[in-house]
């Protein structure tokens, strides 16, 4: 008798941990997609602007610090929630939100970057830690001093539990743990772009999420962390850039690449020349044409105005960007020798 009990116990909390896995389903009336707006300031009142690190509130009498989420209730939810760091962007948005995915673009203190020197610290690890306070509020650097209120991961929260009473359609409760204190990082793709993408990078080595989905990126070519231990596992983290970007030609994003441990997971895949999955490698380049301009080059590989079109006006990388996003993170390509020609010190030489 025992043993029919005994596997009806393990049946049930196996029916329970599938439906705990599930996201929950939308009751949505009108199922849509949904583009919603606030301000930090208004959501949080603590929220204070630093213009001596170009975090600002206001500008030329104009708000600066809204903050977008999106997400489409007519699409099969994913439960899986994009934190984009850098300005927000419809195209990047539109697909996210076309993948099952919830978006949120959160304007947090990273205005510091175009105010402090990279050379200006004495160790490797000076605009790691800098990225690490901006995000976390933790007193990690001297060289700023940044409150918890401004900070990527509270304004996450506040911008979410924000969500989950304005819009209950779109079931941001989801993302939050059950007391309310914190966001669920294990449902979380970290992402952005050049400076978003480096700090993207530097959260998941001290949070685990989800995944990390880094364009044109990362930088910090003179510091080390990239390759500090991990919290989040070193298959998760996902790159795409071009080869005429001057972080590419530099060595700058090869060498965070590499330690990072992506070459673990594939060799760098031209998605020009090598079709979707790309073998399921984690390191994407593109030689697309962009009219050899670097500065567009830079920009290219993410969803908007300066990416790529065929012949046909469409863009030519629809599938690299499911694939960064969507491809499960247990596929994963044939492990791959460093590139001895990628210089991993780049400090310049006393």
């Amino acid at each position: 008798m025992r043993l029919p009990i005994l596997a009806a116990i393990v049946l049930s909390q196996l029916t329970t941990l599938c439906m705990a896995q599930q996201p929950p389903a939308y009751k949505d009336p009108n199922p849509q997609k949904y583009h919603l707006k606030a301000r930090a300031s208004e959501i949080d009142k603590r929220v204070r602007a630093q213009p001596e690190i170009s975090y600002l509130i206001e500008k030329d009498g104009k708000p600066a610090d809204v903050q977008n989420a999106v997400v489409d209730t007519s699409v099969e939810p994913q439960g899986r929630l994009v934190i984009w760091l850098m300005g927000h962007g419809q195209a990047l948005s539109d697909r996210t939100a076309s993948y099952g995915l919830h978006y949120i673009q959160v304007h947090y203190a990273n205005g510091w970057f175009s105010k402090l020197s990279p050379l200006a610290g004495d160790d490797d690890q000076y605009l790691g830690n800098i990225r690490l306070e901006a995000a976390t509020g933790i007193d990690s650097s001297k060289a700023v001093s940044i409150p918890k209120a401004d900070t990527m991961t509270e304004k996450a929260l506040r911008f979410v539990k924000w969500l989950s009473k304005e819009h209950p359609q779109g079931k941001w409760e989801q993302f939050l743990t059950s007391d309310g204190k914190d966001i669920l990082w294990s449902k979380v793709t970290i992402a952005g772009s050049s400076h978003g993408s480096t700090t993207s990078a530097r959260f998941a080595k001290h949070q685990r999420v989800d995944r990390v989905v880094m364009f044109c990126g990362p930088r910090d070519h003179l510091d080390v962390w990239q390759a500090l231990p991990s919290a989040t596992a070193k298959n998760r983290y996902f790159g795409f850039t071009h080869v005429l970007d001057s972080g590419w030609t530099g060595d700058h994003y090869c060498r965070s690449w590499e330690l990072l441990g992506m070459n673990e997971f594939g060799p760098i895949v031209d998605v020009d020349k090598t079709p979707f999955p790309f073998e399921n490698s984690r390191s994407l380049i593109t030689e697309a044409d962009v009219g050899g301009n670097a500065n567009r080059a830079h920009g290219c590989v993410v969803p908007g105005g300066s990416a790529v079109k065929g012949a046909d006006g469409k863009f030519i990388h629809e599938d690299v960007w499911r694939y960064l996003f969507m491809h499960p993170v247990d596929e994963v390509g044939t492990p791959t020798p460093e590139d001895p020609g990628c210089r991993k010190d780049l400090r310049p030489k006393k």
